[in-house]
């Protein structure tokens, strides 16, 4: 039987088409491709430089921004409640705000759920969290912000 007529056999195979644009730019990679390098999350200056901050909403849903915080040292911590080590660590920041409650230091839990943050404070009152404050922010914005690839991410 003539290739290309009847049922394939092991022995054939079938053509590949590849489009123009493919073949371009599988031949151009390696002159435009780079090593890839992470960015480091914070550079030391003598000069400090305004750290990117997306929208974040509190639970009275007004709109604040990292600078609001200014003057005390933050520990941002970036979780959702579908991320099992945030769920975690929650109770432990919990104690670490009731144990450091001042003027000068804040944990910030910074929730990206999809859902908002409704959802947040349902996970809040059903672990028992009492002393930290709610605030959330849309998911990819914080990543971009941030530059952070998983949860959890503490800056």
């Amino acid at each position: 039987m003539p290739a290309g007529h009847g049922p394939l056999l092991c022995e054939e195979t079938m053509p590949i088409r590849i489009g123009r644009r493919a073949v371009l730019a599988g031949l151009a990679y390696p002159l435009v491709a780079r090593q890839a390098q992470a960015r480091p999350p914070f550079r030391l200056r003598d000069d400090p430089q305004p750290l990117l901050s997306p929208p974040i909403l509190d639970e009275a849903r007004t709109k604040r921004h990292l600078v609001d915080f200014a003057g005390r040292v933050i520990l941002l911590n970036i979780w959702a409640t579908w991320c099992p080590p945030c769920r975690g660590e929650m109770p432990e920041l919990d104690a670490l705000a009731a144990h450091l409650d001042d003027a000068d230091f804040l944990v910030l839990p910074l929730c990206v759920d999809d859902a908002g943050i409704a959802r947040g404070r349902q996970f809040f009152n059903d672990i028992g969290i009492r002393n930290l404050d709610l605030y959330w922010a849309e998911s990819l914005r914080v990543q971009l912000a941030f530059g952070f690839l998983g949860l959890p991410t503490r800056c």
